[in-house]
């Protein structure tokens, strides 16, 4: 009998059902132990440095629960195990939870010891997935992968797994895809002569945009707009019963009502506040939202998100898409020496002096002032008087939450009551005289919001997931357009 090199020998060893009845921790030790005899790699216990290689296992909580990934190698990766034929996407949550916590690694791996699936986490990048399969190690494409993992230099690992698109370039892709839908639909309108007013308008183009969203995170379930967008289209009827659809599904996530055999989260907030429908929509606009929905939209960069998509809907800024807009880096270096630092020197010293407090096994004064803290970054406003499309105010909402989860993860990690996450869009106060910046702040805002707490391992949303943002106003200057305020019924000011 042939001797078996050692990937075939991995295989066999691991494609094995009668061995998954082993003591998980066990199993997943033993599991990755292997992986590092496959590369020729120390495993964790015979590296010489376990600060920077080692396994986790610390911080048990009481209900048993891991309060830190399995295995942990600095400036390469953090690797979650579950059981066999587990859900592999909750263990990637706990490690986006603590990824700040283990200095943010380039690769987030989770395994059940039949697949081991990398996550990319390279800022300002989108997200990319490799699964390694007992065939991919067996062929030798996965050995190869994992070898570069362990054993690479960090150029090298960058070579093979850093995603060349950066956030920025998907969202200016994304938005060149939607100003198509608004050029169809105003085309349209102009040659039939109906009326569609500003905001209508505004209104309409944003849900679409956060349905494509809404979609891409999962939180309309089963590709639920894209099979709305698949049906043919050939006749009026056609698409008056496209108009049908998409109208209802308005009102279903409004309300949070049943929409086919879906039962979709209540939305609300503002965004789904009536059915309203254009008068008459083209043909091609269906075409062109399922080019749209081809796309992952939960890979925007909420940042300059408002700014693209406000010159696309406003045909006096339509010259400007192609013009420079203010960075996300620009507007954090005003972001983080008025707002942030002293938030962050206080954090500071707030951390010494709990850890003394621990030191000395003094936990039952530790968690009022933690909370008190956290209480403290949910009470801070922060005023755009000129709010644009909501950048700024995006960033600065970012930079609070970033702040909070290092003080829930602290409290988690040192075995303290939860912390609850509080920081929200509700902080955020803006004013804005363009009725698409406007509308777009709002939905730059809860779109920002949804997408760190998906990337932060905080998925499980509030109820409504979005709320009126009464706090970001729409003030009617006096150069308003032509008839504008008659149209709306409203005087001169705030809204």
């Amino acid at each position: 009998m042939p001797k078996l090199t050692p990937k075939e020998k991995f295989v066999a060893k691991w494609g094995t059902p009668t061995l998954f009845q082993s003591n998980e921790s066990q199993l997943s030790q033993t599991h990755f132990n292997d992986i590092c005899a496959l590369v020729g790699h120390p495993d964790p216990v015979a590296f010489a440095d376990n600060e920077t290689f080692n396994f986790e296992f610390a911080n048990v909580k009481a209900d048993g629960r891991k309060g830190r990934a399995d295995v942990f190698y600095r400036g390469r990766f953090i690797w979650e195990y579950k059981g066999i034929h587990a859900d592999l996407d909750k263990a990637y949550q706990q490690l986006l939870f603590y990824k700040d916590d283990l200095d943010n690694p380039p690769l987030l791996i989770t395994s059940d010891t039949l697949r081991i699936i990398i996550h990319t986490n390279y800022t300002n990048t989108v997200k990319k997935t490799d699964i390694i399969t007992l065939h991919d190690i067996k062929s030798g494409e996965g050995v190869r992968k994992l070898n570069t993992i362990f054993n690479g230099t960090i150029a090298e690992i960058e070579a093979m797994f850093k995603p060349e698109d950066t956030r920025e370039y998907i969202t200016k892709t994304t938005a060149n895809e939607f100003m198509g839908i608004v050029e169809g639909v105003r085309s349209h309108i102009a040659g039939e002569q109906l009326e569609f007013n500003n905001e209508e308008q505004a209104h309409f183009f944003i849900r679409l945009l956060f349905c494509l969203f809404a979609e891409s995170v999962g939180l309309l379930p089963d590709k639920l707009f894209t099979k709305i967008v698949t049906r043919p289209i050939h006749t009026t009827t056609d698409i008056q019963f496209f108009v049908k659809m998409l109208r209802e599904l308005f009102q279903a996530m409004r309300d949070g009502q049943n929409f086919g055999y879906h039962l979709l989260p209540h939305f609300n907030g503002g965004l789904f506040d009536n059915d309203f429908m254009p008068p008459s929509l083209p043909t091609s606009l269906v075409k062109n939202l399922l080019t749209a929905c081809r796309y992952d939209w939960s890979q925007l960069e909420p940042s300059v998100l408002g700014t693209l998509f406000e010159r696309i809907l406003d045909t006096t800024k339509r010259h400007q898409i192609g013009a420079h807009y203010t960075s996300k880096a620009d507007i954090e270096l005003i972001i983080k020496p008025v707002l942030m630092q002293p938030l962050l020197d206080e954090w500071q010293t707030l951390k010494g002096e709990v850890m003394s407090l621990i030191q000395r096994g003094d936990k039952a004064n530790v968690q009022p002032m933690l909370q008190t803290f956290a209480d403290k970054i949910a009470a801070i406003r922060v005023l755009d008087p000129a709010c644009g499309s909501g950048n700024f105010l995006y960033i600065a909402l970012q930079q609070l939450l970033d702040l909070q989860k290092e003080v829930i993860v602290f409290a988690e990690r040192h075995g303290l009551p939860a912390i609850p996450l509080t920081v929200g869009p509700q902080q955020l106060h803006g004013m804005e005289i363009n009725v698409y910046a406007h509308e777009l702040a709002q939905v730059t805002v809860w779109i920002g919001y949804i997408q760190w707490r998906y990337e932060n391992g905080l998925e499980k949303l509030p109820t409504p997931i979005l709320r009126p943002l009464d706090t970001i106003k729409l003030a009617y200057p006096h150069f308003a357009p032509v008839g504008y305020h008659q149209a709306h019924g409203r005087n001169f000011g705030l809204r």
